[in-house]
């Protein structure tokens, strides 16, 4: 039995299967494919428990260690950050996250804009684009390699690296592209020490080589994952979001006219069309119950964000874009407020490049309706645009547009 979660009608449009789920209770179990079986969580209360519920482990060596498998993933990829749990994920988190907060964040808007503003001069020489080729993914691999320091000559193999590692249903290219990925950026890291500068980077090589804070593999690895979710989420993002102002051309002109509305926008763009559609692997150490499922020791969990964000329990009218959401009142005991969505996570693993993606995000609606106040689609039909076979992402593989009055 194929895993419905792999399908292109899935890829296309994952809300239908994620609403028949919640429709029977907010955690269900879900076969999987070669008798395997998975919890799958869609509702809002339980998906923001299990992200910060200390139970359900995010340590894969620990749970491959007596289940062997076949995958030949680079161990860069496959014990990332993402991959490991308190404390061991606190020391790698603390050393990554000096180069997001949100003053180091702020100090980025001026060259974000720069990058955006580039972009958007190349865009108005044609007239016409595809805005995920030619923006939304330009932009945050841009914002990311600088800040990492990888030449513009090697981001768009980078890239199509990246892209790869999400690949539904096709192990074997995902492997490949996790040996192409670690390979580089080992390449790249023993470059660097014979120069550092002032990136993100070299800061992460002085951690590894002055203090031995970082084993060789770990600054690797956090080469690797800051690379790939420095962009993947955020050009997702981007993409979705325009897309819903697309087919909106009256909240397009509301934020023409109020740039102010612009923040609220990133935040009803995040909860209504997630980046993420399915959170990565968790499994129990114990027993435990959530929303009314036991689930037992061992068992694999996988947390929805894009489903908890359209839950009905905690959202009026979730399918509908609505920055007016801080006012809105879903539930007597359980006040709406802006953002309020999962799609940056929840508890120790929360995105620690969220406030990067909020910011680029910003600038990127800012310039392109400032920039094409005429832009429309250009395809007959909104079921024609193609989308990213993928799980675990949420996002358009292309979205053609026209840039004329």
């Amino acid at each position: 039995m194929n895993n419905p979660m792999d399908s292109a009608e899935f890829s296309r449009d994952p809300y239908p299967l994620l609403a028949a789920l919640r429709s029977r209770g907010p955690v269900q179990q879900v076969r999987t494919g070669n008798g395997r079986t998975t919890w799958v969580v869609t509702g809002w209360a339980e998906a923001r428990s299990a992200l910060a519920d200390a139970r359900l482990s995010k340590d894969t060596a620990r749970y491959f260690a007596d289940r062997p498998g076949k995958r030949n993933l680079a161990p860069a990829v496959s014990r990332t950050m993402l991959a490991t749990d308190p404390p061991h994920h606190g020391r790698l988190r603390k050393l990554a996250m000096k180069a997001f907060t949100p003053a180091a964040v702020a100090r980025l808007e001026p060259r974000i804009r720069a990058i955006a503003e580039e972009l958007a001069d190349a865009l108005a020489a044609r007239g016409s684009a595809d805005l995920v080729e030619e923006f939304a993914a330009p932009l945050p691999i841009a914002v990311i390699s600088e800040l990492l320091g990888v030449p513009e000559p090697d981001r768009a193999a980078v890239r199509r690296w990246s892209h790869d590692l999400f690949a539904a249903a096709a192990p074997d290219t995902v492997d490949r592209a996790s040996h192409a990925l670690s390979d580089y950026m080992t390449r790249l890291i023993a470059a660097r020490r014979q120069d550092l500068g002032d990136d993100v980077l070299s800061g992460l090589i002085a951690a590894r080589d002055e203090a031995d804070r970082l084993s060789e593999t770990e600054l690797i690895s956090l080469a690797v994952l800051l690379v790939v979710a420095g962009h993947e989420t955020t050009t997702h993002l981007i993409g979705n979001g325009m897309l819903a102002l697309l087919r909106d051309d009256a909240l397009r002109s509301r934020l023409r006219a109020d740039p102010g509305l612009l923040p609220a926008a990133v935040e009803e763009f995040l909860r209504h069309d997630a980046p993420i559609t399915l959170a990565t692997f968790r499994f129990a150490t114990e027993p435990i119950e959530l929303g009314g499922a036991r689930i037992g020791a061992g068992e694999v969990v996988l947390v929805s964000p894009g489903a908890a964000n359209r839950d009905p329990a905690q959202f009026s009218a979730p399918d509908e874009v609505r920055l007016d959401r801080h006012v809105r009142t879903a539930h007597p005991d359980r006040p709406e407020r802006p953002g309020g969505h999962l799609s940056f996570g929840h508890g120790p693993h929360h995105c620690l490049g969220a406030p990067l993606a909020r910011i680029e995000a910003r600038i990127a609606f800012e310039v392109l309706l400032t920039r094409f106040p005429g832009i429309r689609p250009a395809v007959a039909s909104w079921e024609t645009l193609e989308w990213r076979r993928t799980r675990l992402m949420r996002g358009l593989a292309s979205l053609p547009v026209l840039l004329g009055p």
